[in-house]
């Protein structure tokens, strides 16, 4: 640690011994900077949350489109960690970044620099929180755009609902292939890229090598009587596409398949998925919302979405996010306290 840094962190009389590297330590405390429990409570609305090292020392938490920002943005971000922090920048499992070491009195300014070039402090509270994304718009195995549909529910859900309280946080990730990287089914709302396959039967001509078997990652695809089967397990990687030389699965279901209830943490619990595969963005958008509405409406104060769930039952919840309406004006306009900081 640099003396810079030390004396940032309200380290004084700091001095290197002649020949070394030996550091001469003493922090003073200043009781006036002690601040109340409702102002700590305030400013980690913001986004700051308190370095429990000290009194009046925050990490700033600033949100990105599920971990995409410009170069412009890190030069920003960079910057600003240098002026009101302590120059260092870490990263947070939601794909947000936090600026380090920021006394309180840099807090505003700090937050209003960010403001003017474009970019927001947040993502605590009982609201949806900043939306998760892995890279399947890019990576080989992504079967969805990931960063396009993320980014709808980020601007919509993140930032549109922002001032809709919730009983609890609400945490969204989007994952573009079962191979869950980014952990859908572990987050309150997970979608999942599928594609799903049509087996043709009569073009099956149970080669003693079916591609199809060989190329399966988990073996859901197999001969039986000299015949390909699908699986139950199957898990709707789309790895068997144009594997099969004579066509025996040539159609597919492109889709989105999605999950509720999923969390980690001090409690654990997996997601379960809904019946139904989706068809379009617009109807994950749609269910999306459903599912925030109705947390808010029938969820308990304190109470994850997950309990939720297992309190009123899978089939009711499922029941009331794929075919009840749902008075959209009236839920939004109940009043509700949120309970983030009971568990």
């Amino acid at each position: 640690m640099s003396i810079m840094q030390l004396k940032h962190y309200v380290y004084t009389n700091t001095r290197v011994l002649k020949g070394g590297e030996f550091l001469n330590m003493e922090k003073i405390e200043n009781p006036a900077d002690t601040l109340s429990a409702a102002e700590i409570k305030r400013v980690k609305g913001l986004g700051c949350l308190r370095d429990k090292r000290y009194t009046d020392v925050f990490n700033v938490r600033v949100i990105t489109k599920n971990g995409k920002i410009t170069a412009a943005e890190q030069h920003i971000i960079a910057h600003a960690a240098e002026k009101f922090g302590s120059g260092e920048i870490t990263m947070t499992s939601r794909l947000t970044l936090e600026i380090q070491g920021v006394h309180y009195s840099n807090i505003e300014e700090l937050i209003a620099y960010l403001n003017e070039n474009g970019l927001i402090t947040g993502g605590t509270g009982p609201l949806v929180r900043p939306v998760v994304s892995c890279k399947g718009t890019t990576c080989q195995y992504g079967l969805i755009d990931t960063f396009g549909l993320s980014e709808k529910i980020h601007n919509k859900f993140y930032l549109g609902y922002h001032d809709v309280k919730l009983p609890h946080k609400f945490k969204i990730a989007v994952g573009g292939c079962p191979n869950n990287c980014v952990k859908p089914d572990l987050n309150d709302l997970g979608i999942i890229g599928q594609r799903v396959p049509h087996l043709d039967s009569e073009k099956c001509r149970g080669c003693k090598k079916c591609q199809i078997e060989i190329n399966c990652p988990i073996k859901a695809a197999r001969l039986e009587n000299g015949k390909l089967v699908i699986g139950a397990e199957c898990n709707h990687c789309g790895r068997c596409r144009g594997k099969c030389p004579f066509g025996a699965i040539s159609e597919y279901t492109n889709g989105y398949k999605v999950y509720i209830g999923g969390r980690w943490g001090k409690k654990y619990a997996n997601g379960r998925p809904l019946e139904r595969i989706f068809t379009s963005e617009d109807e994950v958008m749609e269910v999306t919302e459903r599912a925030i509405l109705f947390f808010r409406d029938e969820g308990i104060s304190g109470e994850r979405f997950a309990d939720t769930i297992k309190r009123l039952g899978f089939e009711y919840v499922q029941g009331k996010l794929l075919n009840n309406n749902i008075d959209e004006t009236s839920i939004l306009n109940k009043p509700i306290k949120g309970g983030a900081a009971s568990l």
